[in-house]
């Protein structure tokens, strides 16, 4: 009798097991449809995918191709810019730092870089490792990525010339997002360890993860990589852009991996710093990292669309939030052409990396549906909502194009001679620009960076419009410039509007 029952209780657990098997499948071939629809919906030509369990992975796979022109499938192993999403490398490294009690992370930043300086004495002798991952320095975000991004200034001067910034709120009061304070945090690794950024993260994650494509530079390029091509829509069509060397931005966005790749990093995380019974980070350290030591607003979007939501904070390299009752820390990445994403949820043993090759908001419908696949039963086309919300924003935008247009006030003309508004044009922040003629009309050069030229078209008055053609990426801008009471140039104002740089931060002065 009792052999019976045993037997009967084994076919019942073999029986379970088998519809677990089922439907986990099942979630996986439905979300394969909805992946292969959405990036023919939003036009992208690539996206690699991988979710993840502790110790499956459920899928990791390419879609598309890597360049619009070559029609190269992507796969599993395909590379993608990660760009932000290395924030998390960065806060870890600096974890077994803490952990080999090398630093603590409280200790001032100026114990181990001294010549480390920002807008006040306060804020630079109290300014702590703490403080540099968790987007409190009080500048807003994204503030000084132009010294930075596509120029020759190295990383420690892009770090020196941010004495140069102003702040938007108290210290330690506001969210803003710095890469500069990341990169910071990166050269903190290299004189503690050291050890180069790039060589640090290779011995105590990459080598012991198994993540043998990951690359840290576009120098470490060659042939046979496995790489898909960054893109952008410029005049409504999607063209291939050349890739950006971000090696002065390194410990804040320059990593370039895989789904496979990225699917290790995950596991790490869900599996709380374990690889089988190695552990390569402490779960004490993890708790830190998925501390939100600053809060963020819920906005009134998130609200409408996320009731489940109730906060959201940031911790050291990642984004924390609820859903659906649950933790759930992730993290965007945006790079020339390239956006990418993880999230991972301890709580529901699930995790997920969506890498892109165009510059889109593809990555963000697929982590709700697939977060949704996992932790509930919402069947939500969020797919569908951010195409109609993509659509509302173009028309927004559409409209506020017109309305410059319309204030364009025709028929005037420059108030002095082109040839008075040439010359060099010196910004303390970034360093210097140069305005000269060529062919009869203003050319506008960013010396400290190459991609930052074009010629200066009239608009009205003292204000000329400017494209730069080596950056698809950027919109048009216009460039004012400021005459003193006795008719000569003193100043240059350079607007492009865009979410990421903020040109008028420059201040040019003659």
């Amino acid at each position: 009798m009792r052999l019976k029952l045993f037997t009967l209780v084994i076919i019942l657990f073999a029986n379970c097991f088998a519809v677990g098997q089922n439907v986990s499948s099942q979630k996986i071939q439905d979300l394969d449809k909805y992946f292969e629809k959405a990036i023919a919906d939003w036009d992208v030509p690539a996206m690699g995918i991988a979710i993840v369990t502790k110790d499956s992975i459920l899928l990791s796979k390419g879609y598309g191709v890597k360049d619009i022109n070559t029609k190269e499938p992507v796969n599993e192993n395909t590379l993608f810019a990660v760009a932000s999403n290395t924030k998390a490398f960065t806060a870890a490294a600096l974890a077994l730092l803490v952990e080999q009690n090398k630093i603590t992370w409280d200790d001032k930043v100026i114990e181990h870089l001294p010549w480390f300086q920002l807008y006040d004495p306060y804020v630079t002798a109290n300014m702590t490792i703490r403080d540099l991952l968790t987007h409190r320095s009080g500048l807003k975000t994204f503030s000084g990525d132009l010294v930075w991004y596509g120029t020759t200034w190295s990383g420690e001067e892009v770090v020196r010339r941010a004495r140069y910034l102003k702040p938007a709120y108290d210290f330690r009061t506001t969210f803003g997002y710095s890469n500069i304070m990341y990169l910071t945090a990166g050269l903190v690794i290299e004189k503690v360890s050291g050890k180069t950024w790039a060589d640090f993260l290779e011995e105590n994650f990459f080598r012991p993860l198994e993540m043998n494509s990951t690359l840290t530079s576009v120098k470490q390029f060659n042939e046979s990589t496995n790489l898909s091509q960054p893109h952008t829509t410029f005049n409504s069509i999607t063209v291939r852009i050349n890739y950006m060397n971000w090696d002065n931005i390194a410990p804040a966005g320059s990593i370039m991996s895989s789904p496979n790749d990225m699917a290790k990093w995950i596991q790490l995380q869900l599996n709380n710093g374990k690889v089988g019974e190695k552990v390569i980070i402490s779960a004490k350290s993890l708790d830190e990292m998925w501390y939100p030591h600053i809060m963020n607003n819920v906005s009134n979007f998130s609200k409408q669309y996320w009731p489940s939501t109730h906060f959201k904070g940031y911790g050291f390299g990642w984004s924390i939030m609820d859903y659906h009752g649950k933790k759930v820390m992730s993290h965007s990445g945006g790079y020339d052409g390239m956006i990418s994403y993880t999230a991972f949820c301890p709580e529901g043993n699930i995790g997920l990396v969506v890498l892109t090759n165009k510059n889109s908001s593809l990555y963000l419908p697929m982590m709700y549906k697939i977060l949704d696949t996992y932790l509930s039963n919402d069947t939500t086309d969020w797919n569908r909502i951010f195409l109609d919300r993509e659509k509302l924003y173009k028309d927004y935008t559409d409209k506020q194009e017109q309305e410059k247009i319309d204030k364009r006030v025709l028929n005037t003309k420059p108030s002095t001679d082109l040839e008075n508004y040439t010359g060099t044009y010196t910004s303390k922040l970034y360093g210097d620009a140069k305005v000269s003629l060529k062919n009869g009309q203003l050319y506008l050069e960013f010396i400290p960076t190459p991609l930052f030229h074009g010629t200066l078209s009239h608009w009205h008055y003292d204000t000329f419009t400017i494209i730069f053609p080596d950056v698809p990426s950027l919109p048009q801008g216009t460039v004012n410039f400021v005459l003193d009471p006795d008719g000569k140039v003193e100043q240059m104002r350079v607007d492009i509007p865009n979410p990421d740089f903020d040109f008028t931060e420059l201040e040019f002065r003659k």
